[in-house]
């Protein structure tokens, strides 16, 4: 089981930025495209860490390691980052199924789009956590990564964006490590449904809503 995300707080080249932490009461099977714990494998933990819009760190999979590390975090986890202030996380549920995105559109992207002619924004960011209450083989893992980020399109088309996504957005899907495994994780199976169900939602309430970039505020 993956426990409600808690908030914390963390004190960083003079800025107070916060986190969200969530802790499995086992070990759970992931699948995640985040810099670090990315892949398929076994997970204890998930932290979503807010930077400033100016963040040039060249080494994220290091810096989240530090944090997961400050937090006492043991074992491998997932780590994101998002340049939305993550107290502004959006929960939904449907069908046993739970989904957290904080969703930053600052700089909305149609992934196929010619070569920009100058550099993106490196942050803002749409970070997807979703758990699934049944064990999923790995290609129905790997196919519900694809079912939320086709719920995360259509959720941004639908707030009249032109656009598919950020540059740097992130999806982990996380489950049982033990049973018998689903077969399929597509938007009309058993818990992909559910999953594009709830990841739309969220994605389509957090773009709603007055979510705003994590700026260069005053140290606090």
């Amino acid at each position: 089981m993956l426990s409600e995300p808690y908030l914390t707080t963390r004190r960083e080249n003079g800025w107070n930025v916060p986190l969200l932490v969530w802790r499995t009461g086992e070990p759970l099977l992931a699948v995640s495209s985040a810099p670090l714990g990315g892949g398929i494998g076994v997970r204890r933990w998930v932290v979503n860490a807010t930077v400033p819009m100016s963040y040039d760190r060249d080494d994220p999979t290091d810096h989240l390691a530090e944090l997961a590390d400050g937090l006492g975090l043991d074992g491998p986890g997932v780590g994101l980052l998002t340049g939305v202030d993550v107290t502004e996380v959006v929960a939904r549920a449907d069908g046993g199924v739970r989904v957290w995105a904080t969703v930053g559109l600052g700089t909305p992207v149609w992934a196929a789009a010619p070569a920009p002619a100058t550099p993106v924004q490196r942050v803002g960011t749409v970070n997807i956590v979703g758990y699934v209450p049944v064990r999923l083989g790995e290609a129905a893992l790997v196919n519900a990564v694809a079912t939320a980020t086709e719920a995360k399109a259509q959720a941004i088309w639908e707030l009249g964006l032109p656009a598919t996504g950020t540059p740097t957005d992130a999806v982990t899907v996380l489950c049982p490590a033990d049973g018998d495994p689903a077969p399929y994780g597509g938007p009309r199976s058993t818990w992909g449904a559910p999953l594009a169900r709830a990841v739309h939602a969220a994605v389509l309430a957090g773009g709603a809503g007055t979510v705003v970039p994590w700026s260069d505020r005053r140290p606090g």
